[in-house]
């Protein structure tokens, strides 16, 4: 999820930053990782240091380009012992988690179960009603395009408070949260503007498309992205924790600044319950896992080209102008002219980026294990394409 915590949280600014199942006729099977030279990412590495010396505790990230894989760390996993952060960790994708569920619907659409000009309603009946919003009104491309208008839950001040700052998050982080609960705190409040009018970031939207999912797929969302693109495309560190507390190993701790009026605590907060993110945030994967899988998806072996494109059919950020956001999928141009898709994840304790050349062949994923410094994403970003 794309976290609004607080202005030192900027991830708002990056998300802001399924394919018919025939088409797996045989499963994708991941390919050799031949060794690339670690001189090709030296400005990268030096990026992800300059991250650290800035107070990021750690960073892990993977590149794959036409030399091969490359795999580099810098900083800590692990404040209180000192351990340097893994090269293979698993962590909370947060908002990347978007361009799977998108990915399963485009793929739903593929197969003639549903339209992307369907009515919100016509799935969900009498769901989303109240305050001016109207699910009659809002269409499954708006969800996916974050053109709904829906006010974004997280942004709620109680939601916050009890959640995602200070004593209430350590208070209520285990707690179990159903998806309408995340519906219903949206709907509480007034949409911003009419459906279609424009792009804002909502997690309530993606929250809506979990529902459709499920309601297609009579069965619970995370079978349907299991199914769909975990397992033909081989990602083994890849899962959906549902209501577990704990990341899966090889991983490191996350870490947060949670009060406002302490701004040099920083709380361990490895352990949260993952309904909290849900749809719209609950994925748990590694660098080398999304890389696999924003190359298959820019490669077209997820979608069919109608799909495709449509992903790619982008609106305007007003929040940022060198970015672009389609279904799911968001398009960033660098200060050098290139040209790349993916998205950004926020959780707390956790920033996330996860990017792919156009043609899927050059792709850079990489994670913070820290949720307070957001800026040099971009730095890291442009230092592997630039």
């Amino acid at each position: 999820m794309t976290l609004r915590k607080s202005s030192r949280i900027g991830m708002a600014g990056l998300a802001v930053a399924a394919v018919a199942a025939t088409a797996f006729a045989a499963p994708a099977q991941a390919a050799p990782e031949p060794a690339a030279a670690a001189s090709g990412h030296g400005a990268t590495q030096r990026a992800m240091d300059a991250a650290v010396k800035a107070g990021i505790p750690g960073v892990t990230a993977q590149a794959r380009d036409g030399r091969g894989v490359w795999k580099a760390a810098a900083g800590v996993g692990d404040m209180r012992t000192g351990e340097p952060r893994g090269k293979d960790d698993r962590f909370r994708v947060g908002s990347i988690t978007k361009t799977f569920m998108a990915t399963v619907l485009l793929q739903m659409e593929a197969e003639g179960r549903l339209r992307l000009d369907d009515t919100v309603d016509h799935h969900l009946p009498g769901l989303v009603r109240g305050n001016g919003n109207d699910g009659r009104k809002i269409t499954v491309r708006h969800l996916l395009s974050h053109t709904s208008g829906l006010f974004d839950y997280l942004a709620d001040k109680k939601y916050s408070e009890t959640y995602m700052e200070g004593d209430g998050y350590l208070k209520h982080r285990y707690d179990t949260l159903p998806p309408k609960k995340h519906v219903r705190i949206a709907l509480s409040h007034r949409p911003l503007f009419k459906p279609g009018a424009k792009h804002s970031y909502s997690n309530t939207n993606y929250i809506l498309a979990g529902l459709i999912v499920e309601k297609l797929g009579k069965r619970p969302y995370e079978d349907e992205v299991r199914d769909r693109i975990i397992k033909p495309l081989g990602l083994k560190e890849t899962t959906n924790p549902g209501n577990s507390i704990h990341l899966p190993q090889p991983s490191s701790r996350g870490y947060s600044k949670l009060f406002r009026s302490q701004p040099d605590r920083i709380d361990d907060i490895t352990e949260m319950n993952g309904s909290q993110g849900w749809g719209d945030g609950d994925i748990i994967s590694s660098a080398g896992d999304l890389t696999r899988f924003y190359s298959a998806l820019l490669r077209g072996k997820l979608l069919p080209p109608k799909q495709l494109k449509a992903m790619k059919t982008t609106v305007s950020n007003p929040n940022d102008p060198s970015t672009a956001y389609g279904l799911g999928l968001q398009r960033f141009k660098t200060s050098c002219g290139t040209t790349v898709w993916g998205h950004g994840g926020g959780m707390i304790g956790w920033l996330s980026l996860a990017v792919t050349s156009e043609d899927g062949r050059h792709q850079l994923a990489f994670n913070y294990n820290g949720d307070w410094e957001s800026a040099s994403l971009k730095t890291i970003m442009e230092a592997e394409y630039c």
